[in-house]
């Protein structure tokens, strides 16, 4: 939503107007100054000086409060007095509680049901009026404008307001004037892009030398896109993983900004965001929401794709607001992102002397996790994690061994059903299923969400097989099998498209074909 039309400033003009604006923002009297704290072990690895910009240390643990504290600074008393409302499912909500709280000002934050625990706890206990509506982001997007109509309240855009982008741009104010010497590029996690761009309009008009990267999970790369196709795009889907950054279209006038003045934009995998998370634990013994550790896996993934070493990095840091719960799930995907395990199926022959032999071809590697499943009287498969190393012992290493040693292997390292799910699902043979469609869903976690979704699907089909896990995240993830004969699978796609969950076949899954198939 836009409260304005897009900048009429030309070019030239835009950065030595959003420069004003950062240098006459009022975000200090509530946010604080965040230390620019060197990454001593990750710099080491990679061969760069890397350098972290602590946001997850401001009093609402993220860069949020000075983008939501200098809009309410630039509020006339009028304004001020009829109370201000936004939605918002994380970092954005708390940062305008604590702002309102700090001006004496009343804040609605309207939240959807799905916002962790955590976030809306952390509002109210800063004094703003949680309301929960809706599953989704856009749902609670709609009431609160819905309340804006009825109540007068000004509207807080979490990020495309130029007000906003300004406070937000304080941060990179922060990095130049802290670290003065060479710096080759900043890397900063994008959602709707306010952060992005007032860093990138305060860089680019002091130190244009200075590279200005955009990171984004790889399945919510609105600004890629954007940056691609020459336009705002609204992406069809949007990963819930890394929430703080789970926005379908990046802003009107952040894009504005950036479409000029990032330099390139780089995806990156769940796991490679856990990984970075355990990177920044054992450099800094803090814990970063998947956001936060955009920055630290976008470092990782540039000096590997452009082989450089040397240089100065700075990653953002950007928040710390992480459920407790999920670590479990960062946990376990954190060596895979990094290279250091490897998934693999492994078929073996059912005879005795079987699992010595292949224990032996696997030699000093650790094993990680090891399932069993009988197949046939003739072969038997396994599920096994493998600790590797990147450098000295690859996964392709491992791979090429087993095969050279007469094990045939299906490496499922990148492979989310099985990660997800089949890992804890190993015996699941059926022999008197057929007709069975195997689907991946990802859906809102509320109370009744299960059941309701086990009515919509059990419904028309009968229910084979269903794996239901959640990371203490705002979606829950099942992989369910459904009994539907040859000449009713064209009604599949419609029946989904009723239930409005994302969701993936996997019906020819090589991995499900193993284990469950």
């Amino acid at each position: 939503m836009n409260q304005m039309p897009a900048h009429p400033l030309a070019q030239g003009d835009l950065l030595n107007h959003y420069v004003k604006k950062i240098l006459t923002s009022r975000v200090y009297d509530v946010a604080v100054e965040t230390p620019l704290h060197a990454a001593r072990q990750l710099s080491q690895r990679l061969g760069n000086n890397v350098l972290l910009k602590r946001e997850d240390l401001q009093p609402v643990y993220s860069f949020k409060i000075r983008g939501a504290y200098n809009k309410l600074a630039q509020l006339s008393p009028e304004e001020l007095a009829r109370g201000v409302v936004t939605a918002s499912a994380g970092n954005h909500a708390q940062g305008l509680a604590l702002a309102a709280k700090t001006l004496g000002v009343s804040a609605t934050i309207v939240m959807p049901k799905t916002t962790p625990e955590i976030k809306v706890e952390g509002v109210r206990s800063r004094g703003g009026k949680v309301v929960l509506h809706g599953d989704s982001f856009p749902e609670a997007l709609a009431y609160s404008l819905k309340l804006v109509e009825e109540h007068g309240y000004v509207y807080v855009h979490p990020y495309d307001d130029p007000d906003t982008i300004a406070g937000q741009g304080t941060v990179a104010m922060e990095i130049l004037r802290q670290h003065q010497g060479p710096l080759d590029a900043i890397f900063v996690p994008v959602g709707g892009g306010g952060l992005i761009a007032g860093i990138a309009a305060y860089v680019k008009y002091l130190r244009p030398e200075i590279k200005v990267i955009g990171v984004e999970p790889d399945d919510s790369n609105c600004l890629q896109q954007a940056m691609a196709y020459g336009e705002r795009v609204v992406l069809q889907q949007v990963g819930l993983f890394a929430d703080g950054v789970a926005v379908a279209q990046i802003g009107q006038y952040t894009f504005d900004i950036c479409k000029d003045y990032v330099d390139e934009v780089i995806t990156v995998s769940t796991d490679e965001i856990c990984a970075a998370i355990k990177d920044i634990y054992d450099d800094t013994r803090s814990i970063t929401e998947p956001a936060g550790a955009l920055g630290v896996a976008g470092i990782k993934k540039y000096t590997e794709q452009y082989e450089v070493t040397g240089q100065t990095f700075v990653a953002i840091d950007s928040g710390a607001n992480v459920n407790f719960d999920r670590l479990r799930h960062v946990a376990e995907r954190a060596e895979l992102g990094e290279g250091r395990e490897a998934i693999i199926a492994v078929t073996i022959p059912e005879q005795p002397g079987s699992f010595k032999a292949f224990c032996a071809a696997i030699g000093k590697r650790q094993i990680t996790e090891f399932n069993y499943r009988y197949h046939t009287d003739r072969e038997a498969h396994i599920f096994v994690g493998v600790q590797t190393h990147p450098d000295t012992d690859p996964r392709k290493a491992l791979i090429a061994s087993l095969t050279e040693q007469g094990f045939p292997v299906l490496d499922l390292t990148d492979n989310e059903l099985a990660k997800l799910h089949l890992r804890h699902m190993v015996g699941g043979h059926s022999e008197r299923v057929s007709d069975e469609v195997v689907l991946r869903f990802e859906f809102p976690e509320r109370p009744g969400a299960l059941f309701n979704f086990l009515n919509k699907l059990g419904g028309k089909w009968n229910i084979s097989m269903f794996h239901y896990r959640n990371h203490g995240a705002a979606d829950g993830r099942v992989v369910a099998g459904l009994v539907v004969p040859e000449d009713e699978r064209h009604l599949v796609p419609q029946a989904l498209a009723e239930i409005g969950y994302p969701y993936w076949d996997e019906t020819r899954n090589p991995a499900y074909k193993l284990f469950l198939g």
